[in-house]
């Protein structure tokens, strides 16, 4: 009885849908969010912004924070300005201040054709926001035959609790990892980027840090790599990643993507209905 409701358009739909839900990721949109744009580094190495004021209170790892400091080396401070550019492991082993870093990594913009770090406030997600964007930036020294754009956003979650927030780490294209000083070679090798937070606590308990996969992997976080950052996720949206603060800690989302296995399974579903169409035609077809 269920194939009498489905026209030639219908399977054809069933069929566009299928295909989208497949391929569409590798021809996604860019995560990475106009505007947080107020405020630009003049071209730079290593530098520092001075204390920002964030549009909200962040309630860190339980101390609450209404400014930080932006590194054009791809991560935001808390407690002073760092120009660090060699990444370190933000796990177990990390030693130093609270971090936030969705790329951490020796980021150059004095380079032609380079764009600028900026940050500034705004909305996202229909609340209150801060973001800071690296847009087009190239990599030490003043390199950019390779260029890579991502994007911290910081959301205002005052709504579920005082001091709650979002942040999320968005990426549109990663195509170098390592800066000359980090022992790169035309921005690959060496000690390659970093990405993920740690609350800069002596001996870093367990649960105050976490590090994105492929994380000073040689190769891991480029575009195509085994761990792409624009091509992986944690909330279902390739090429971002979710971290909700509450109560000053944070517990990652679990991803809404369709594993591989289930994808297969979406697929030979609909290829069976397609199958059990064409059967119910032809016998139609032989009866008449």
């Amino acid at each position: 009885m269920f194939t009498k409701f489905l026209s030639k358009t219908s399977w054809l739909m069933l069929a566009t849908i299928a295909y989208a839900i497949v391929v569409a990721p590798a021809a996604r949109a860019g995560t990475v969010a106009s505007g947080f744009n107020a405020n630009t580094f003049p071209a730079n190495d290593d530098g520092a912004s001075g204390l920002v004021t964030l549009p909200f209170t962040a309630n860190y790892f339980g101390t609450n924070y209404t400014g930080l400091y932006v590194s054009n080396n791809g991560y935001i401070t808390f407690n002073f300005p760092q120009g660090t550019f060699t990444p370190s492991g933000l796990g177990s082993g990390y030693s130093g201040q609270p971090i936030i870093a969705p790329f951490f990594a020796d980021v150059d913009t004095r380079g032609a054709g380079s764009g600028l770090t900026s940050w500034g406030n705004g909305t996202y997600a229909g609340r209150t926001a801060f973001g800071a964007t690296w847009p087009g930036v190239g990599y030490y020294g003043a390199h950019t035959d390779k260029l890579n754009t991502f994007q911290l956003i910081m959301v205002d979650r005052s709504d579920v609790a005082a001091g709650d927030f979002d942040f999320y780490f968005n990426y549109d294209q990663i195509h170098w990892e390592t800066g000359d000083a980090s022992g790169g070679s035309n921005g690959l090798g060496g000690t390659s980027a970093a990405a993920g937070y740690n609350a800069g606590q002596p001996g870093n308990p367990a649960g105050t840090y976490a590090q994105l996969a492929g994380s000073l992997t040689n190769g891991a976080l480029l575009d195509g790599g085994p761990d792409s950052l624009v091509a992986g996720t944690n909330d279902g949206v390739p090429g971002q990643f979710l971290f909700q603060v509450r109560n000053g800690t944070i517990t990652p989302p679990v991803t809404s993507v369709p594993e591989p296995s289930s994808l297969a399974m979406l697929m030979m579903g609909l290829l069976g209905l397609l199958g059990l169409e064409s059967l119910h035609r032809r016998r139609h077809e032989f009866r008449g």
